[in-house]
């Protein structure tokens, strides 16, 4: 095994949709399958001591993908660990490629109805409000629900290991990536 591969395969990353199940499976997996576990926004939340909907609204966007990036490059090293990433981690191309060179790329794929039904409640997400930071009216949810899949979905679909998230047992979800990651994973 070259040793690109070796590093490679001793790291993997959970990339989907906000609402897809990366830091609610990712622990879950890491456990699994003896890996640490890394969720890159609440490491960013955590050194930036606020939520990522407070530096979006305080710092902009712009200011939480930076952050967002050297977090990446650190967890980047991290041996045997499952990093989630954020929804939009990929959209940067430098990202993407600190993410293909340095672990295997798992997509937790949901259908934009389970996405609408998942985070139509939902307050936290900044993607999903408006400039003031308040929730979005139904249809301009969807709609931007819609836009968002559409742009950040070719992107995930370049995963190495695609599994469908919708309405799926976690239990279920688990033994189908490990089984799925046993052969791909350095042991």
């Amino acid at each position: 095994m070259s040793d690109r591969k070796a590093t490679r395969n001793n790291r993997v990353y959970l990339t989907g949709f906000m609402g897809s199940g990366k830091s609610t499976l990712g622990p879950i997996l890491a456990n699994s399958i003896g890996y640490a576990f890394v969720d890159l926004d609440k490491v960013i939340e955590e050194r930036e001591r606020m939520s990522v909907r407070e530096i979006f609204r305080v710092r902009g966007e712009s200011f939480f993908r930076e952050r967002e990036k050297d977090e990446l490059l650190h967890v980047s090293t991290k041996p045997r660990t499952v990093i989630a990433l954020g929804g939009g981690t990929l959209v940067d191309p430098e990202n993407n490629r600190i993410v293909a060179s340095t672990g295997l790329l798992v997509y937790l794929k949901l259908s934009k109805e389970e996405v609408f039904r998942r985070l139509r409640h939902r307050s936290d997400r900044p993607m999903l409000a408006d400039v003031n930071g308040d929730p979005l009216p139904e249809p301009l949810l969807r709609e931007r629900i819609e836009r968002l899949y559409r742009e950040r979905e070719p992107l995930y679909a370049a995963a190495d290991v695609t599994i469908l998230t919708d309405e799926t047992r976690v239990g279920v979800t688990i033994d189908r990536l490990v089984t799925l990651l046993r052969s791909l994973l350095d042991e």
